[in-house]
């Protein structure tokens, strides 16, 4: 039946946990895989010979593989796709604010975050800065986690109303975090990254960085049953992803199919990006495995052409509080397995065929599954399913596994869950 569900879950909160930013889950998902005994390759290198477990990153993406022995060129892949990216306020490029006596960094929202979560939280920083090389710019990960910027709501004796007529927040005037005392002082941040990263002051050239919630990622509810954490949409599915493509290795198929986890960036604001589902990187990198074991075009459209695609993003799982914003004929509930996710927009990538592999494969991995479609009087979300069904003209099935309060700093989902999408991604991948 394989491992302790509380001990995936724990797994799962390590890996949250070591992942504030998506170049920090990049990193991550890395030094899993290389424990995992698979190679590192970069992308501008000759990939001659070719690892048969191997993977590569690229900002805060990463494609990992593993290549059975006796897959010949043209084999076909079985793919499985998540993101690194959740939504949150990133620093501008000339931050250093205030006013009133106060020290504040302008910041801008990224993606569709649930901002009122970000307010009277204590906040970190991470991702990447550039840094002067002699040979070049050089990138190097920051974090920072400790209590370095507030975002104060406004006392309810200044906002009577806000209890009857609810929040409302502009993101440009009401979202500015406060991190100290003082005038402005231009520069100051980038000094400050500077001495966070032990460089000279003058030797930071630029930055993504972000700020994260610094209360750590937890088992919650009286029976550890509920996963309390940020960014579970949509580190849960990496983490998931990457745990079925270890197992795999550990337990590998017939060896007639490629096993491919790309775990994109950018996801939340659209996937239009070098790193992005809506780039070429995912195609690029097929198309050189492919040639690698020493096919052609040729092989690479066959082999695309009996392929097929899993995008693996969390779902809504029913609100008690807002049971009416739900289609009331498709309940969805944590620890009741991954859910399927079907919109005839499209905004889904799932359909008939896709979805009858996916829920075949759970069965015989004994995983139950559930549905999901939105209300019809309500738009729908989308993920990286189109895009990637659309780029590589793959069948692809969209699932996820089901939680509440998606987009927010703080998430919640189900502690038995994880383990069962693993379960059913690896069993996927071995059909």
């Amino acid at each position: 039946m394989g491992p302790d569900p509380l001990d995936v879950a724990r797994d799962l909160l390590a890996f949250i946990e070591a992942s504030p930013s998506p170049y920090h889950a990049a990193a991550e998902a890395a030094r899993r895989l290389e424990a995992a005994g698979f190679a590192r390759v970069a992308v501008a290198d000759d990939w001659s010979p070719l690892p048969d477990r191997g993977f590569l990153t690229s900002g805060g993406a990463l494609i990992a593989w593993v290549v059975p022995e006796g897959a010949g060129p043209h084999a076909p892949v079985r793919l499985i796709g998540a993101h690194t990216d959740s939504p949150n306020l990133r620093i501008r490029p000339q931050p250093d604010t205030g006013r009133a006596g106060w020290r504040q960094l302008g910041v801008e929202v990224y993606g569709g975050a649930l901002v009122n979560s970000w307010l009277d939280r204590d906040l970190g920083l991470s991702g990447r800065v550039a840094i002067a090389g002699p040979g070049g710019p050089e990138l190097m990960l920051v974090r920072v986690d400790r209590p370095v910027l507030r975002v104060p709501q406004l006392a309810i004796h200044l906002d009577r109303d806000v209890s009857e007529k609810g929040l409302l927040l502009n993101r440009q005037q009401h979202l500015t975090p406060v991190w100290g005392l003082g005038r402005p002082e231009p520069g100051r941040f980038a000094a400050f990254l500077a001495a966070e990263l032990d460089v000279a002051a003058d030797s930071v050239l630029g930055w993504d960085v972000m700020v994260h919630d610094l209360a750590p990622p937890t088992l919650a509810g009286p029976d550890d049953e509920l996963i309390s954490a940020a960014r579970l949409d949509d580190l849960c599915c990496c983490h998931a992803a990457l745990g079925a493509l270890t197992d795999r290795v550990a337990e590998p198929g017939d060896g007639d199919q490629v096993a491919v986890v790309s775990l994109f960036d950018h996801e939340e604001v659209g996937s239009t990006s070098a790193t992005g589902a809506d780039g070429t990187l995912l195609a690029s990198t097929l198309e050189r495995l492919v040639l690698a074991r020493g096919g052609g075009r040729h092989d690479h459209l066959r082999s695309l052409a009996a392929s097929a695609c899993v995008s693996a993003d969390m779902a809504h799982a029913t609100h008690p509080n807002y049971a009416e914003r739900h289609e009331p004929d498709h309940t969805v509930a944590v620890n009741d397995g991954p859910v399927v996710k079907v919109n005839v927009n499209q905004r889904y990538a799932t359909d008939a065929a896709t979805q009858a592999g996916f829920e075949q494969a759970c069965a015989e991995a004994g995983v139950g599954v559930q549905r999901f479609t939105s209300r019809g009087d309500m738009p729908c979300g989308s993920t990286i399913g189109p895009v990637t069904a659309a780029r590589l003209g793959v069948p692809t099935v969209d699932v996820g596994l089901a939680q509440l309060a998606m987009h927010s700093a703080r998430e919640m989902a189900g502690s038995a869950d994880p383990a069962l999408l693993v379960r059913a991604l690896g069993a996927w991948l071995g059909r």
